[in-house]
């Protein structure tokens, strides 16, 4: 009964900020939890990026980092906790963006730029976390076999990782909250499995020296790494992406909102437990891995292609390597499942408002399974042309990652800011700072201009076209797309979120471009009802 009276307040609070109830509201704050967790999953990030982080700073900026980092996204999740629990809906920053700006002229290119960057970063990390998932895959299939991985079978595994993904995806939240409450125990006792098994039959341990002190450059040919062109300090702050890629992906918790109950404490509690529980998890993985080592170069260079598959054999051999990659890929393969969710959610939600070309066809909730079937696919779909440029190319990967870790942390940064200007007003929600609300939204800005620099830096010196970090390329691109359609067409339909109830009471088609500006020029809708 508790439930049910959850569920119409929900609804309830749905409709104030004028949306109907089309998601099936079936999950709860575990669930809430368990899909952040799932998409941090800080097995897939740290395994994927450890090689870049063994390279780029080594064990000292790897620990280090870690701990900085995590206290770092900490603030930007307390902060995006106040706004979600204030403004509970699936589009998440592109929405609160448009509600937060101090002048409502400028809602809609607010909720547009953090959208693009939004719908950016989802599409990144979702290719980050399958590509990563297919190449261990082709790893392991290796280490059984005669079968050598070349760039064919590598992107036939990744095209058939995001099919079965899209799968799962269309068949809706049930085989979803199931599978959810599997990777949430898969996760936490798998990663620890892991760290406990490589300590224990590790032949020999680093000392405690190295695994806190040493630091490596190996951006560079020899000795012609950043530190010798440079100084040390820039490998740090460009080593700092393999904890902040691992620890992105949070605001799934708010895309998932109108598919919770209890929403406005659910989500917000579902962000900072996801951060918090994945720091701590995460500390330990890198600790246990880097204290495993058995010889660094061996295994900075492995014949197998990634480090961690050289400490698992190194420690427990052929048979037990197998065994641990397969606990990665399984974690892997569910991140990317959930990603995939989040990221068809946050496609649905702007195309519902109008932000997606085409909007009027991705708009659309299967009746059956209450899911947005038709933003699943396309999802799965551009993870797989945004993964085509890393085939054999471990620069173009760290890249990918880069371009995820900006597009969202973007996204997340300019609603945030837009909470310090609007502090006024700000309406205070079930989940509120109190006086801490301020500074640690202003710590959360700063971390978030500063990772935006650092991570379009270049990562190899010397810098030719085969070492380009071509992520400056691609936020560029996203910058001039939305600021140059915005300003060629755009602004004049796109009117931000809309309130989708009192508009499609008047016969409004609200995911049709063009619709809302020509109702309000026929004085059907006025400007209140975006």
């Amino acid at each position: 009964m508790a439930d049910s009276s959850r569920i119409v307040k929900d609804e309830a609070d749905l409709a104030r900020m004028g949306y109907k109830q089309e998601l099936d509201r079936g999950w709860g704050v575990l669930q809430n939890f368990g899909i952040s967790f799932s998409i941090i999953s800080v097995i897939t990030g740290t395994s994927s990026l450890f090689a870049y982080g063994l390279r780029t700073g080594g064990p000292a900026v790897m620990v280090w980092g870690w701990v900085v980092v995590s206290a770092a996204t900490m603030t930007i999740g307390l902060a995006m906790a106040e706004v979600c629990s204030a403004i509970p809906t699936s589009g998440g920053p592109y929405f609160w963006a448009a509600k937060l700006v101090t002048k409502k002229e400028h809602a809609a290119l607010a909720s547009w730029i953090t959208g693009w960057f939004n719908l950016l970063g989802q599409v990144a990390v979702t290719t980050g976390i399958n590509f990563a998932c297919a190449n261990f895959l082709a790893t392991t299939i290796s280490l059984g076999g005669s079968f050598i991985p070349n760039k064919n079978s590598t992107i036939g595994i990744y095209a058939a990782i995001l099919v079965s993904q899209g799968l799962i995806n269309t068949f809706g939240v049930q085989l979803l909250g199931l599978l959810n409450s599997i990777s949430i125990w898969w996760h936490a006792l798998g990663t620890t499995s892991l760290i406990i098994a490589v300590l224990a039959k590790a032949p020999t341990h680093q000392s405690g020296r190295f695994v806190f002190t040493h630091f490596y450059d190996g951006t560079g040919e020899g000795a012609e790494g950043w530190s010798s062109r440079a100084s040390p300090a820039y490998v740090v702050v460009i080593g700092v992406l393999m904890a902040q890629y691992t620890l992105t992906g949070f605001d799934a918790s708010a895309h998932m909102t109108e598919e919770t109950r209890n929403a406005a404490m659910s989500g917000s509690i579902g962000i900072i437990t996801a951060i918090a529980v994945s720091a701590v998890l995460g500390f330990f993985l890198v600790l246990g891995l880097l204290f495993s080592i058995q010889d660094y170069e061996a295994t900075l260079n492995s014949e197998t292609g990634q480090p961690v598959a050289q400490i698992f054999l190194d420690c427990v051999g052929s048979g037990g390597a197998i065994a641990l990659m397969v606990v990665i890929i399984v974690s892997m393969y569910l991140c990317g499942t959930f990603s995939i969710t989040s990221n068809s959610r946050m496609m649905y939600a702007f195309s519902r408002d109008g932000g997606i070309p085409g909007s009027s066809f991705w708009h659309k909730v299967d009746r059956k399974r209450k899911s947005p079937v038709r933003t699943v696919w396309l999802a799965a779909f551009l993870a797989f042309c945004l993964g085509l440029p890393s085939l054999g190319s471990d620069v173009a990967f760290a890249a990918a990652t880069s371009i995820a870790t900006i597009g969202l942390y973007i996204s997340y940064g300019i609603p945030i800011a837009l909470r310090l200007l609007s502090h006024k007003t700000f309406a205070k929600r079930p989940f509120h700072l109190g006086k801490l609300s301020l500074p640690i939204a202003f710590a959360a800005v700063l971390w978030i201009v500063f990772i935006s620099i650092v991570f379009i830096l270049p990562q190899i010196n010397p810098v030719t076209s085969q070492t380009l970090n071509y992520s400056v390329v691609a936020v560029g691109i996203v910058v001039a797309y939305s600021l140059g359609f915005w300003y060629i067409s755009a602004r004049h339909w796109y009117t931000g979120p809309i309130k989708q109830i009192e508009a499609e009471e008047m016969g409004i088609d609200v995911s049709e471009p063009g619709a809302l500006e020509r109702a309000q020029e026929e004085g059907k809708l006025d400007k209140e009802s975006v």
